[in-house]
């Protein structure tokens, strides 16, 4: 069947390159018959082998001179006269017609003839437009008798605007998906019934004729789809949203159909559409200048509602704007399950690392739980373009092995970009110092409430003079009310440094990005999360309409000066507590600060060392002390 469609479309193709050679060959004939055959002849009237005469110009008002001397007279198109003076001298004139002129040229006895006969150029210029017409209502004639056999002309457009369609089995398993084990104990059953139907038939059980998977981008949507028809071995066919829209209308329609034509003929099979809100956005009365999109979108819904149970078919499609979709596409029957693939956890985080620490060569001093806690955030893609980067930053390095200070680097110009080689004022740099030396002090205060410190760096990058890194010890889902004033006395403590070691007047604007995160978690406590005894348990949010700040909801004028100023308090509170640590532990900070400005980056048990003045236990530490009072015992 397959080289029947060949043949036909192969025929098509054929048939095409005719009708074109036909038209360029006709052209081309017209061209030279007028190059070869057009013009005026001339008529050699001299005797023996003399040649023929030049023409000579006249004027209107030569020809209105000589009158009697005008022995022949031809007038053409466009008012152009040719003919010969009576001692046989061609001429050629431009004249304005006048019946007057050409009756008094007559009566001296010259025949004056008019020729109103197109030229060879204008004939062409007059039918070569009804001949391409001609030709191409032929060739949509042929299109279009070619329908009834399977093809047509919705066809040849189909041909001349493919669908990417990704086809053939994949190898992808559960095995190469990691850190998101609960999406994939959702996609088990679908794995079942296409190994197994008849044990969904027993039950009478119907399964899920479409899962929808959402999430926030890389989170391995299109990875698990793969995995679904890997791990059942059946044909995995993949396409784009965006590859049912065109500028021809009607030709995403022709597209639904034949993608799902394909999928019945490889049934059971995966059918995967990626980021499938371009043409399921959800349909409205204003959307009257879209009605392709929705005609393609009406013919989905047709295709999905159309097979029987026992199809086999099962479209799997993802979206990172599941909000967007059309109602009808999210109904039972169509997309019976919605799959929402949340960025990984620790754990997830530390699972999808080892994963694909299988395809780099890794060193042992690398510690993939310690890289897992340092990304709170990152997607699986992220995380594997992390270890990329960290192999490309090894290799510049001439490293045999990716090494733990080769993450370190990724990580950092993933997440502040790259080293800024720039010159920096040595002012500038000592109160970067100074700055960062504040909120590591501030942060081991709270030690029992924050983060653990991981390192300090004043190593400009991005925006960023320097910086303070935090690794969780977990995923943290919520905030208490303590941890939230720590953290804002943390953030503030970098202005608090600059204003006890350099005075009022000496502060900078590199405090910009610590007060604008600051504000942001205190509107939020305030605001959202009730945890301000003025405001109360009252939600009071703060909307933004396309760009534009408008007032707060929920709220009266009174309510959002209020919230103005619980938010102000707060912050002042943070930045006295802040302000009063540094000043009790002022000889420590300054010694932070040296050591950054003479080592520029400090790690965590660095820190630890010069503040509390002895070097902290690390586990290796605390398993070599046991070893040796277990020795001693022995």
């Amino acid at each position: 069947m397959k080289n029947t469609k060949d043949n036909m479309l192969k025929n098509k193709k054929d048939n095409s390159r005719f009708y074109l050679i036909a038209f360029v060959m006709l052209f081309i004939a017209l061209i030279a018959r007028a190059v070869l055959f057009g013009g005026t002849k001339q008529i050699n009237t001299g005797a023996g082998l003399d040649a023929p005469k030049a023409p000579i110009e006249l004027s209107f008002s030569d020809v209105l001179r000589r009158v009697d001397d005008i022995k022949t007279m031809e007038i053409g198109r466009n008012d152009v006269a040719t003919g010969k003076l009576k001692d046989g001298t061609p001429y050629r004139a431009t004249i304005t017609y006048n019946p007057e002129l050409l009756e008094k040229i007559s009566k001296n006895g010259a025949v004056v003839s008019i020729n109103n006969q197109d030229s060879v150029f204008d004939s062409i210029a007059k039918w070569l437009p009804i001949l391409v017409g001609v030709l191409f209502f032929v060739w949509l004639l042929r299109l279009m008798r070619g329908g009834n056999s399977g093809g047509g002309i919705t066809r040849s457009l189909i041909g001349q605007n493919p669908t990417k369609i990704t086809t053939g089995k994949t190898k992808t398993t559960f095995k190469d998906v990691a850190g998101i084990d609960s999406e994939k104990q959702e996609l088990m059953e679908v794995v079942e019934f296409l190994k197994n139907k008849e044990k969904f038939k027993a039950l009478g059980a119907r399964v899920p004729r479409g899962i929808l998977l959402s999430g926030e981008p890389g989170t391995g949507k299109t990875l698990l789809a793969r995995a679904v028809a890997g791990e059942a071995n059946v044909p995995f066919f993949a396409t784009s949203g965006s590859d049912f829209s065109g500028i021809i209308v009607g030709l995403g329609v022709a597209k639904i159909k034949e993608i799902f034509e394909l999928a019945k003929r490889n049934a059971p099979c995966i059918l995967f559409i990626d980021e499938i809100d371009a043409i399921g956005q959800s349909r409205s009365k204003h959307s009257l200048n879209d009605n392709d999109r929705e005609q393609t979108l009406n013919q989905l819904l047709i295709e999905m509602d159309g097979f029987a149970n026992d199809t086999g078919i099962i479209v799997i499609a993802a979206t990172n704007r599941p909000d967007m979709l059309d109602a009808a596409l999210l109904r039972p029957g169509r997309f019976d399950r919605q799959i929402n693939i949340e960025l990984p956890n620790l754990e997830g985080r530390k699972a999808i690392l080892d994963l694909h620490a299988k395809k780099f060569k890794i060193g042992d001093s690398v510690n993939l739980m310690d890289v897992a806690r340092g990304t709170t955030g990152f997607s699986g893609a992220d995380l594997e373009n992390l270890l990329n980067e960290s192999a490309l930053h090894a290799v510049r390095s001439e490293h045999n092995v990716v090494e733990q200070s080769d993450i370190e680097e990724a990580r950092d110009k993933i997440l502040m970009g790259p080293k800024k080689n720039r010159k920096i004022r040595p002012e500038d740099i000592k109160l970067t110092a100074y700055h960062e030396a504040g909120h590591a002090f501030v942060s081991l205060h709270y030690k029992d409430i924050t983060d653990p410190i991981h390192k300090a760096t004043i190593i400009p990058r991005g925006r960023a003079l320097g910086m303070v890194q935090h690794l969780p010890i977990d995923d943290k889902v919520s905030m208490t009310l303590d941890e939230v004033r720590a953290n804002l006395a943390v953030s503030l403590a970098g202005r608090a440094s600059e204003e006890i070691f350099f005075g009022a007047n000496k502060i900078t604007t590199g405090a910009e990005s610590d007060i604008a995160m600051a504000t942001r978690l205190a509107r939020y406590s305030i605001t959202t999360a009730g945890l301000s005894d003025k405001i109360g348990l009252v939600a009071v949010n703060q909307a933004n309409t396309f760009g534009q700040r408008i007032a707060l909801e929920n709220a009266s004028e009174k309510t959002a000066e209020l919230v103005d100023n619980e938010i102000r308090a707060w912050l002042d509170t943070a930045h006295k507590d802040a302000k009063s640590i540094l000043i009790k532990g002022r000889a420590k900070v300054e010694e932070l600060a040296r050591a950054l400005l003479d080592k520029e980056t400090l790690s965590g048990e660095e820190i630890k060392e010069i503040v509390f003045g002895k070097k902290a236990e690390t586990k290796k530490t605390v398993a070599k002390t046991k070893s040796k009072k277990s020795n001693a015992k022995k």
